[in-house]
C-alpha cells in the first residue's frame, strides 16, 4: 500500500518529518523517501528499505534535511518523492494508491500532449504519471481535481511547493488522510498514530476528494470534499496500526469488537483463545473476553529483525519470514485445544505451516476464526489482497478446485448462506489443516467498524467498492 507524512512549521521540522514518516513503516518496506524545500531549492533522499528499517537508512541524512516544510513517503512501488519542474513551478510529489488505467492515461498524454515518460524496469512510474496529469491544468487545485476524475482506482497525493504543502485525499476516501497541529506546526498523515508522540493533536479527517493547502499558519481547503465515502474496511481489520483512528474510529477497538462478534456467532469448546501476532491479537482478546475463556500466547513474535511477512515480494522469502519470526511455546500448546483469531486468510501458505507447528508441539485441536470474510475478489483499489496471481488467494484456489476452473460469477461464494460458500470454507479448512474454520460474516464486520456499509469499501469480499 504505502503511506506518507507532511509537515510545515515556523521552526525546523526535520525531526517531525523523520519520525512522522517512520510511523508509516508498517504500510510498506520497498522504498523510503524524504523531500524538503529550502531557499536554495529542493533536497530529496531515497533509500531501499527492503532489508533495513527506515530509521537506520535515513538517520545519517538528517543533518542535510533542515527545513520549515517537508514530505516523506513509504512506498511499495516506485521511488518517491519525485521532483518536478513544470509551468506550475518546481515541486516534490508523493502518491499512495493504485491507478488501474495508468497505461491508457499515459498513452493519451503521449498522443495528445506529446509528452514522454521515464521507462522503468517495473513499468510506468505512477507518481510521475500523476504529476503529468496535474501539470495539464493551470493550478495545482485544478490539476488535482483532474487527476481524481481521471483515475480508475485510487490516488492520494502530497505536493511540496516553495510556499507550502498540498494534500489531496483520493476521490472516494479509500485511504485515510488526517490533519494534526501543535504550536507553530501543522502536519498531515495517513496514520493518526504518527501524531501522538510528536505532540500533535488530531484536528480532523480530510473528506473524500478534498484538497487542502498547508503552511505554518494553518490549513485551508482549496477543493471541497465530495459526498461519497468508500474507505477501505481492511484498514481496521489488518493494515492499520492499533493506535490509529480513521473517521474517528480506533483500530484496536474495532478489532476487539470483531473478536467478540466471532465469539457470539461461532463459539467453540476450547481451552483458550489466542491471536496470531500482531494484528490477530486484538481480535483474539475480543473473542476471549466475550467467550469468557482465557487468552494465551502460544506463539511469540521475534520482532528485533523480522518485518511483517506480507511485505517481501518473493513468496519463498515471505514464508521464511513468517516461519522464523514466530516462536512456539510448547508448554502452552501441548495437550490443549486452541482457538486462533487471525486478521484474514490471504494465501494460506504461511498459516498452513503455522498450524502444522502447533500440532507438532502437541496441540489436540486448532480452530481458526478470521476477522473478515473470505477474500474472494482481488483488491483493485489499494493492492491489499493482490498477489502475483489472483489464484494465490486461498478462497480463489478453493473455488477453482471445486469448479474445475474459475467461474465467471463468484457471487454465491461471497454469501455464507449458500452451499458453495460452505464447500469453499470446508476446502480451505482441510487444506490448512484446521479442526474448524468459520469466517467473520459481513454484517458483523460492518457492525464492529460502526460505519454504514455504503461508506465502506468491501470489494475484497463481495465486489462492492
Amino acid at each position: 500500500m504505502g503511506g506518507f507524512f507532511g509537515v510545515t512549521s515556523w521552526q525546523d521540522c526535520s525531526a517531525d518529518l523523520f519520525y512522522g514518516t517512520d510511523f508509516h513503516s508498517h504500510l510498506g518496506t520497498k522504498r523510503g523517501g524524504l523531500a524538503i524545500v529550502r531557499k536554495d531549492g529542493f533536497c530529496r533522499v531515497i533509500h531501499n528499505i527492503e532489508n533495513a528499517q527506515f530509521r537506520s537508512k535515513f538517520a545519517s541524512d538528517l543533518d542535510d534535511l533542515h527545513s520549515w516544510a517537508g514530505i516523506g513517503v513509504i512506498s511499495d512501488t516506485d521511488d518517491q518523492p519525485v521532483l518536478i519542474r513544470s509551468h506550475l513551478g518546481s515541486y516534490a510529489i508523493a502518491t499512495v494508491g493504485v491507478i488501474q488505467n495508468a497505461e491508457a492515461l499515459a498513452g493519451e498524454l503521449i498522443v495528445r500532449r506529446r509528452v514522454h515518460f521515464t521507462e522503468l524496469s517495473a513499468g510506468l512510474n505512477p507518481t510521475e504519471l500523476a504529476a503529468m496529469i496535474i501539470d495539464q491544468e493551470g493550478s495545482f487545485e485544478a490539476g488535482l481535481r483532474r487527476l481524481q476524475e481521471a483515475v480508475d482506482g485510487s490516488c492520494s497525493v502530497l505536493i511540496l511547493t516553495e510556499k507550502g504543502i498540498y494534500a489531496a485525499r483520493d476521490r472516494y476516501g479509500r485511504t485515510p488522510l488526517v490533519v494534526g497541529r501543535k504550536e507553530g506546526s501543522w502536519a498531515v498523515a495517513m496514520e493518526s498514530c504518527a501524531f501522538s508522540n510528536l505532540d500533535f493533536t488530531v484536528e480532523r479527517d480530510l473528506g473524500p476528494g478534498e484538497v487542502v493547502f498547508m503552511t505554518p499558519e494553518g490549513v485551508e481547503t482549496r477543493e471541497p470534499p465530495l459526498s461519497r465515502l468508500r474507505i477501505c474496511a481492511f484498514l481496521w481489520v489488518y493494515y492499520g496500526y492499533p493506535a490509529s483512528s480513521y473517521e474517528g474510529i480506533n483500530v484496536e477497538a474495532v478489532r476487539y469488537r470483531c473478536g467478540a462478534a466471532l465469539a457470539r456467532r461461532f463459539p467453540a469448546a476450547v481451552d483458550f483463545a489466542a491471536g496470531i501476532p500482531d494484528s490477530g491479537v486484538g481480535h483474539g482478546l475480543g473473542y476471549a473476553a466475550e467467550a469468557k475463556i482465557p487468552f494465551r500466547r502460544p506463539f511469540v513474535k521475534y520482532t528485533p529483525t523480522w518485518a511483517r511477512s506480507f511485505m517481501p515480494q518473493n513468496q519463498d522469502v515471505r514464508n521464511l519470514v513468517a516461519r522464523m519470526k514466530l516462536i512456539p511455546i510448547r508448554d502452552l500448546i501441548e495437550g490443549r485445544k486452541i482457538l486462533f483469531c487471525e486478521d484474514s486468510i490471504v494465501r494460506g501458505t504461511q498459516l498452513r505451516d503455522t498450524i502444522k507447528r502447533l500440532y507438532d508441539a502437541g496441540a489436540l485441536e486448532v480452530h481458526m476464526r478470521p476477522a473478515c470474510p473470505p477474500l474472494v475478489y482481488s483488491c483493485r483499489y489499494l493492492n491489499f489482497s493482490v498477489s502475483r496471481s489472483e489464484m494465490d488467494l486461498a478462497a480463489r484456489r478453493a473455488i477453482s478446485d471445486i469448479e474445475g476452473g474459475m467461474p465467471a460469477d463468484l457471487g454465491d461464494y461471497a454469501r455464507p448462506e449458500t452451499e458453495k460458500y460452505r464447500r469453499m470454507e470446508e476446502r480451505i479448512r482441510d487444506r490448512i489443516g484446521l479442526t474448524s474454520l468459520r469466517y467473520q460474516q459481513m454484517g458483523d464486520l460492518v457492525g464492529a467498524i460502526g460505519l454504514p456499509k455504503d461508506r465502506l469499501c468491501t470489494y475484497c469480499w463481495d465486489a462492492e467498492g
